[in-house]
């Protein structure tokens, strides 16, 4: 039997635990946050785009449908509150599954059981000394397999041009927020009749802008690095996946509106501070250009993985999107506009360490384009791999929404987006 640790308690680290409990395989799952999901409550209030249906994975459903659990209406759009309060919390205190969830457990380092990143000799046999920190105190784990499930959302990316963090960025705790604000009273109340300014060109840029857009005399000024404007609304009406097509339809009415200033494309380059204020320095339509008096900066300018307790183990890393290495062509923006995400399971989520698997949203490193349906095929293709269901692994159980129209080389409609 496999001893198998999975490090994360988000969607994609449950679903890996549930179908090891179908395996009857033994696991742990270790979460350094306090609750299970710890990344979507900060964006809780926030309705996704995508329906229950491609939200819930097949195997963590038929677990919980032999409880009392009431399946939701699988058309319906879930806020990621309502993701945590009936599914994973649920999901994760079934009797199967809440004996092996470690809380306020930190993963700082894995490597080969007594052997360095160099050695050779028995490499492939080893177990995996997981090290991790509770509590305060330090201590080891052993494993067969790893599946790392921690996503990217604790990693965001700089709002330079250039991604390269500087000093005057991260002192700037007070006055930038990264991803998108829940507009309480209060921030309503501390945002009244100031200039804001939203970084950033996808989804969560567009939610943050429609959220901010109702504070009353708000100056919204909205920076992003695409040609044009347009090329961020996406399909609108033509959007297979309505609700994110109302994303697009909503904020072209409002630029159209003139209630959002846009400057794009814009790179920038340098940011300041002088008197509690914020300046954004870069190059606009070729020439440099001052974006001054700034109140406040709401970031959505995407995230990256955290590779930092992995130095010890084997990786085969994309160069560029720091995805598994494997799926980059698949999910690569520079290519696919929407990402065109062909199925792609265990035989391209391997790396040099055998029975390591990076999935779910850190597997695609920077790329923006993940689905949580994708994420679930992922797992069912690892675990059947990892209990020796090899025709199962290579089988193909996603079925995904088009994305309607894309922008990409061919303008082709293709099977995933973000």
């Amino acid at each position: 039997m496999n001893n198998v640790i999975i490090i994360g308690a988000g969607p994609v680290g449950l679903a890996a635990a549930a179908h090891l409990v179908q395996k009857n395989e033994s696991f742990q799952i270790l979460e350094m946050g306090s609750e299970v999901a710890p990344s979507i409550r900060e964006w809780g209030h926030v309705q996704l785009f995508s329906p229950w249906k491609f939200n819930m994975d097949d195997v963590a459903v038929s677990l919980l449908q032999e409880t009392e659990w009431m399946m939701p209406d699988e058309t319906a759009h879930p806020t990621g509150k309502e993701l945590i309060d009936e599914y994973l919390v649920p999901l994760a205190t079934l009797p199967s599954i809440a004996p092996h969830l470690r809380l306020n457990t930190k993963v700082v380092s894995i490597s080969k059981k007594g052997l360095d990143k160099m050695k050779d000799t028995g490499r492939e046999e080893a177990l995996y000394s997981v090290y991790i920190e509770t509590n305060g105190k330090t201590s080891r784990l052993e494993a067969s397999h790893i599946i790392d499930a921690t996503g990217t959302w604790t990693q965001p990316n700089s709002i330079t041009s250039s991604q390269v963090w500087t000093r005057t960025e991260t002192e700037l705790t007070d006055s930038i927020t990264y991803g998108i604000p829940n507009v309480t009273t209060e921030l309503a109340n501390t945002l009244q009749n100031k200039r804001v300014a939203v970084v950033g060109g996808g989804h969560s840029a567009i939610n943050s802008l429609l959220s901010l857009a109702e504070i009353d005399g708000i100056h919204l000024t909205w920076i992003l690095r695409k040609p044009s404007v347009e090329k961020a609304y996406g399909g609108e009406s033509l959007d297979a996946l309505p609700k994110r097509g109302l994303l697009g339809r909503k904020i072209h009415r409002l630029v159209d509106a003139g209630k959002v200033e846009v400057m794009t494309p814009f790179f920038i380059d340098v940011i300041e501070q002088m008197d509690g204020k914020i300046s954004l320095i870069g190059d606009y339509a070729g020439a440099e250009t001052r974006i001054e008096s700034i109140d406040h900066v709401f970031a959505a300018t995407g995230s990256r993985p955290d590779f930092s307790f992995l130095q010890e183990v084997r990786l085969d890393i994309d160069s560029s999107l720091e995805s598994v290495k494997a799926i980059a062509p698949l999910i690569d923006p520079n290519v696919h506009s929407c990402g065109t995400v062909r199925p792609h399971g265990e035989k391209e989520l391997r790396h040099p360490d055998t029975n390591f698997y990076i999935v779910g949203m850190k597997s695609y490193g920077r790329a923006p384009t993940f689905l949580l349906a994708t994420g679930y095929e992922q797992v069912r293709s690892v675990v059947a791999y990892m209990t020796g269901d090899e025709e199962g692994a290579k089988e193909v159980h996603l079925k995904l929404p088009e994305t309607g129209v894309c922008s990409g080389p061919k303008r082709e409609k293709t099977t995933s987006c973000c």
